[in-house]
């Protein structure tokens, strides 16, 4: 049997059924799977040029009397060394059965003598093998292309580089992998023999079977002379080593040396290196002493015969087959879950407490790729961006999906003043209090801000004070581009349906069929998009030209009712301007003019797909479902109806990899989506909390933040994001401030940009007190709807009095929760939440009853109802005309089963923003129905919502400016 090896263009290797001698673009590549005795293995370069390798070869002679059983000595090391790389093989498989450790001979030339010696090894092991034989003037670029192949081949256990001398640079020899390096040559592996360190690296399969000769030559080793003559390489530094290591003296010879014949006579063994052709005279070595031959000549036939026949060519390979199996075993052990050894950064909290960018530039963050290794992530899970960011690979969630997942934090908040309460603060505080405070592993998982309140009103969002995101420059400002890539994806989809209906507007039918499916060198086929699009009208074809006029017609056509699309364009900026537009008032456009408009990017479906997706594949098939509009007959039309969906994934592919940061104390932190919590559920991505909960271990915690208050937030977590993610919370913890309580008891209205008034600088206990048993309350039950346990954490301002504290702390344990504590890490860091912490980590000790508010087969206006009476407080709905509609048409269209997603104001319990507390007593308007369907929910419009912020009077951009020196950012935040 012959097994063809072919490299695919992404890198992997590909195994398959061949004809004899058959190649594949020029080359071909063998493998030798486990029993197949009569295999061999070859590669023929393009150019067809053949050269000979080099391997070192071993042959031993004695002196005057040589040992009579010395070939009992070379079989019996053998036998010991493929028996027990044998059972070390049998446990490797019996705890993980479809492993199949591999041994790559990268070679010049296509010599096959070395690879049947190890080829015969790996047969008595039961691994595998491959060659791959280079041209012999093979540049040392070629070889080291060929290297990188094989170090990201995950299936490739261990590399033999079979090459000339003269190609063992340096830079080819620390191209390989230290953990694939079996035969100990690369500068990182002498190290660690040389350090006596082999926990990680390889002893040289010829050391270990000189080394072995000597044991079963002269035992015991203690105080014999080795002589080694010649070689200043690798293998000579490891022999010294290794010898010595055995209580043996080392002396090192030239074969120049005019004393070389004396020091031959006083050594027990001696040992030859890099000599060619050289020997020493028998008559020089004395009775009993053995002489071995380490020499790195052409590997000839000759060669190869002389080296099988005694023997030792084979102790060489068996001892390379083990260092093949050791590689598998620690590279398996390596994708087990590791435990954290996170070293947190020190803070010094100043008073009075800076800026939060002057505290962010005074701590330096960790290099992230060490913080990574910190928390058990693997070199090739990460893709770094810059220092101090990166990207995680999905491929994680594969590696440990065995493992347990952490206890599951949710921070929500009471309603919030338009200045906002600080649910990122504490949150960072809390997994700041978490792992470097209590050494329980946390993670913090956040959403990416948009630019818009950046440049805004609201400023940064990476937290505050001493409890922030680091570097909080590169949180706020484009982070990884994953807006930007939502924005190119949202705005291919617009520009699609706007040239789509000019062209349909302006073709016929078969003209329009035949630019959509052009015929290339002669031959017509559809796209495998085009084929799904005729799957979903139900022609069961594949060949263009069997498709009848009537097929042809409803193929080509979309159709799309230009008064019925709902698809907008994106842009992360506040621009007023854009909440209408018109388009194609072009000349060439033909008038296809229609009004439409502009959201800003965190508004588009794309990003809220990209926080529910679980995988690569659901946010793909999430892309193709996305309704953009509605045809003039009455049918939903999707960006697989476009042809768009797989030119969105391709964007947005790397956008759907959460990016890992870390806190002001160096714990980690995964940000990632970024979606509107009053139009979208207005939580972090699914994929990140998975990736953390399988990170942080069985006792460690993942902390998850909500938008705006509870009421919002929450409800959309509990009901939106667990049903797609089937994850469920143990605690939820409940962000209030004395200023917040106070408004909601009575207060004055709070704005942004003007000063506070006096009711929230001065101690008021009857206002906090009013804002505790009506909005707090409110929210704790809300909570409870859910059946999971609440914690309150009280975010303190330095203008909070001590009673003031105590009184609110008081009153909502009395209310339900099961703990209320102030949090000082604004000030403090993560020192300042450690009761938080505590009382976290013991609510989460307690058993979790959580359930769904709704059942989602409910009909859409019960659980739009269910949402108004038990979470908002209303007495009832009302559904506009154009709401009932749209019920009816989601209904008929088979949506009426997906979640609700209520977009309303997030300054109120109810709908309107000036009623505080916790209003009664009012009907909820729903004006208007939409549905998200590639997100997967319906959002009933409640009042009036907009998906498109304006900037204020003042910006927060008039502060924020670049020194053209430094570099430093200045003003953000």
């Amino acid at each position: 049997m012959k097994l063809s090896v072919i490299r695919s263009a992404c890198g992997s290797l590909r195994i398959h059924p061949a004809r004899p001698g058959a190649g594949v673009g020029g080359w071909s590549r063998r493998c030798l799977p486990v029993g197949a005795a009569n295999s061999r293995l070859i590669l023929r370069t393009s150019s067809g040029a053949i050269s000979g390798g080099t391997n070192p070869k071993l042959a031993v002679s004695f002196g005057k009397q040589p040992p009579k059983d010395a070939r009992f000595e070379w079989d019996s090391s053998l036998r010991e060394v493929v028996q027990g790389t044998k059972e070390a093989m049998v446990a490797l498989q019996r705890r993980n059965p479809a492993i199949q450790p591999l041994l790559a001979i990268l070679q010049a030339g296509e010599d096959d003598s070395l690879l049947e010696i190890n080829k015969k090894m790996a047969e008595m092991i039961g691994l595998n093998i491959t060659q791959i034989c280079l041209a012999k003037e093979s540049t040392e670029d070629e070889i080291v292309e060929e290297m990188l192949k094989l170090n990201e081949d995950p299936r490739v256990h261990g590399v033999y580089l079979h090459l000339p001398p003269a190609s063992l640079t340096s830079r080819v020899l620390n191209t390989l992998q230290p953990e694939k390096d079996v035969d100990g040559i690369s500068d990182l592996n002498i190290g660690r023999l040389v350090r006596g360190d082999l926990s990680k690296g390889f002893v040289p399969p010829i050391a270990s079977a000189v080394l072995d000769l000597l044991e079963k030559h002269d035992a015991p080793l203690e105080g014999k002379i080795v002589l080694l003559v010649g070689g200043e390489g690798p293998l000579g530094v490891a022999l010294q080593c290794l010898i010595e290591r055995n209580g043996m003296v080392v002396l090192k010879s030239h074969w120049s040396s005019k004393s070389l014949q004396r020091q031959v006579m006083q050594a027990d063994a001696v040992v030859l290196l890099g000599a060619g052709n050289l020997d020493v005279p028998p008559t020089w070595v004395r009775p009993g002493a053995a002489v071995i031959r380490c020499q790195p000549t052409e590997m000839d036939e000759h060669a190869a015969e002389m080296s099988s026949n005694c023997g030792l060519g084979y102790l060489t390979a068996a001892y390379r087959t083990q260092n093949v199996v050791r590689s598998c075993g620690r590279w398996i052990q390596e994708q087990q879950y590791r435990p954290w050894c996170l070293r947190s950064l020190k803070l010094q909290p100043l008073t009075p407490v800076p800026s939060d960018i002057e505290i962010s530039r005074a701590q330096t963050p960790k290099p992230v790729d060490q913080l990574a290794e910190e928390i058990g992530l693997l070199p090739e899970e990460l893709e770094a961006y810059g220092r101090s960011k990166a990207k995680v690979r999905l491929s994680l969630l594969d590696r440990l999906k065995t493992q347990p997942d952490g206890k599951y934090v949710l921070v929500a908040g009471i309603t919030p003043t338009p200045l906002g309460e600080g649910k990122s603060t504490v949150t960072i505080g809390l997994v700041q209090a978490l792992s470097a405070h209590l050494k329980l592993n946390s993670f913090a998982c956040l959403r990416q801000p948009s630019q818009g309140p950046t440049f805004g009103v609201k400023g940064g969002a990476a937290g505050g004070g001493y409890a922030q995101v680091i570097p909080m420059e590169e949180f706020n400002l484009h982070l990884t581009g994953d807006i930007h890539a939502i924005t190119a994806a949202n705005n291919l989809v617009a520009a699609a349906i706007d040239a789509r209906m000019l062209h349909e507007a302006t073709q016929l039918d078969k003209a329009l069929f035949n630019r959509l499916v052009p015929s290339v060198n002669g031959v017509r086929r559809f796209s495998p998009i085009q084929i799904s699009r005729l799957q979903h009208l139900g022609i069961n074809k594949t060949d263009p030209a069997s498709l009848t006029p009537q097929e042809v017609g409803t193929f080509a056509r979309l159709d799309l009712d230009p008064t019925k699309i709902t698809w907008q364009r994106v842009v992360d900026t506040n621009d007023r301007f854009l909440r209408k537009i018109t388009v194609g008032q072009a000349s060439t456009e033909k008038g296809q003019i229609r009004e439409t408009g502009f959201d800003i990017a965190v508004a588009s479906e794309i990003m809220a797909i990209l926080a529910l997706a679980d995988s690569l594949e659901d946010m793909k098939n999430r892309l193709a479902r996305m309704v953009v509009g509605t045809s003039r007959s009455g049918q939903p039309v999707t960006a697989e109806d476009l042809g768009v969906s797989g030119a969105l994934a391709v964007l947005m592919k790397d956008a759907i990899k959460p990016t890992l940061m870390q806190t002001l104390e160096g714990t980690p932190v995964f940000v990632h989506a970024g979606p509107f919590a009053n139009i979208a559920h207005g939580n972090s991505s699914v994929l990140a909390d998975k990736l953390a909960l399988k990170l942080v271990g069985r006792d460690g915690f993942v902390v998850t933040e909500a938008g705006f208050g509870a009421d919002i937030g929450m409800e959309k977590f509990f009901n939106i994001k667990c049903r797609a993610s089937g994850l469920r919370p143990d605690v939820v913890v409940l962000v209030a401030t004395v200023r917040a309580l106070k408004m909601h008891g009575g207060g004055p209205n709070v704005s942004a940009g003007t000063p506070l008034p006096r009711e929230y600088i001065d101690e008021n206990l009857s206002l906090a007190a009013g804002g505790c048993h009506s909005n707090l309350r409110k929210q704790i039950q809300i909570a409870h709807l859910f059946g999971v346990p609440v914690v309150v954490a009280l975010n303190v301002f330095k203008t909070d009095t001590q009673a003031e504290i105590d009184l609110v702390c008081q009153i909502a344990k009395d209310c339900g929760a099961f703990e209320a504590v102030p949090c000082h890490h604004w000030a403090q860091g993560g020192r300042g939440s450690l009761e938080l912490a505590r009382a976290v980590n013991e609510a989460a000790s307690r058993p979790s009853n959580f359930q769904f508010l709704y059942n989602i087969e409910m009909p859409i206006v019960e659980k739009i109802r269910t949402i108004a009476q038990k979470v908002y407080g209303a007495d009832d709905i009302e559904l506009s005309p154009e709401a009932k509609t749209k019920i009816d048409y989601y209904n008929q269209q088979g949506y009426g089963s997906l979640p609700i997603c209520m977009a309303k104001t997030h300054l109120s319990l109810s709908h309107m923003p000036d009623k505080k507390g916790a209003p009664t007593g009012f009907v909820l308007p729903i004006r208007e129905v939409r549905a998200s369907i590639g997100a997967g929910f319906i959002y009933p419009l409640v009042g009036t919502m907009s998906t498109m912020p304006g900037l204020p009077t003042r910006p927060c951009f008039y502060d924020i400016d670049l020194d053209p020196v430094t570099e430093e950012i200045k003003g953000l935040f």
